[in-house]
């Protein structure tokens, strides 16, 4: 108990951004746009999936299920890491460092499994399109997101209190802009042979299943996309799940590197960079993917800004 108390008065200062006054106030601008640009892409597109009557397929809900846990992802470390630029006031009591730990692991937790969802819902519509309806009706859809959060909340409340548990000094410089496990282990006082341990299993086993679900989607999708003899056909059928894979590989592959490797390797300079990567630019990125690649909401986005400026 004596240690959990020392822990949760603890004061970190968050010295991710180490610049000069100029550069900090161009990374407050720049990154201060990229987060309006991301707050206002999703919200439009959860406003589509919610009034267009079109888009209310498992398909889209998912999408939009997606966005509002990438609003909320987002929202979680970049405004206290803009306060932080345009005032630097970069102390954060270690009880408010647990709770942004927390949320962000449980958003991008929820993430993982919506991204293994939104795989099995592009299996079932093109390896069984006749049963489709029938397999992800709405009932299903509410279901598995549901699932998906409750999952990645408890998986996300087994690492805030083990790391609750750790021991750091009165007070802590933080080599990065929020708090996640590396640099939290990394400037930890205590041995976090456990906490890595950990990561490693069930972490892991937490990361694997969703994504070892959404690959045997693909790989059943691909097979099913071969069978295709038209080549007008293969492409058509392709382009209906090609922005899903294009977010997945983004957010695998910065998820590995940063979660997933040695602690020998740990480095403060790569970790920064790769954090504005999977916290700043994907979030950003992901609903350009699939607005430029997805007709139908293209479609409702045209209609929208017909209605709005042409009334008549």
């Amino acid at each position: 108990m004596d240690s959990l108390n020392k822990t949760i008065t603890t004061i970190f200062f968050i010295m991710g951004f180490e610049t000069k006054r100029n550069m900090e106030m161009f990374l407050f601008s720049l990154f201060m746009s990229m987060y309006m640009l991301t707050l206002g892409a999703h919200f439009l597109i959860i406003t589509l999936v919610l009034l267009e009557r079109h888009l209310h397929k498992p398909m889209y809900l998912l999408l939009a299920n997606f966005s509002l846990v990438e609003v909320l992802y987002t929202t979680v470390t970049v405004p206290k890491m803009l306060d932080a630029l345009l005032t630097r006031k970069k102390e954060i009591y270690s009880s408010s460092c647990l709770v942004q730990f927390y949320f962000f692991f449980a958003f991008g937790n929820s993430e993982n499994l919506l991204l293994s969802a939104m795989a099995y819902d592009r299996y079932v519509a093109i390896c069984h399109p006749l049963r489709y309806s029938a397999i992800m009706n709405r009932h299903t859809c509410v279901t598995i997101c549901s699932v998906c959060c409750v999952c990645a909340f408890l998986h996300a409340f087994l690492h805030a209190i083990v790391t609750s548990r750790l021991d750091f000094h009165h007070q802590e410089h933080i080599p990065h802009f929020f708090c996640d496990i590396p640099p939290l282990l990394e400037i930890s006082s205590s041995d976090t042979t456990f906490n890595q341990l950990l990561i490693f299993t069930e972490g892991s086993l937490v990361a694997l299943v969703p994504s070892s679900l959404t690959v045997l989607s693909y790989v059943r999708i691909i097979i099913s996309i071969l069978r295709i003899r038209s080549s007008t056909g293969r492409r058509k059928t392709f382009s209906t799940c090609y922005s899903h894979l294009t977010i997945v590989i983004l957010f695998y592959s910065t998820v590995i590197f940063m979660y997933f490797r040695p602690s020998s390797f740990y480095s403060p300079t790569y970790d920064r960079v790769i954090s504005i990567v999977y916290s700043v630019i994907i979030p950003m990125l992901n609903p350009f993917i699939y607005s430029l690649r997805n007709k139908e909401i293209k479609s409702a986005l045209r209609k929208m800004i017909s209605i709005r400026f042409h009334p008549n």
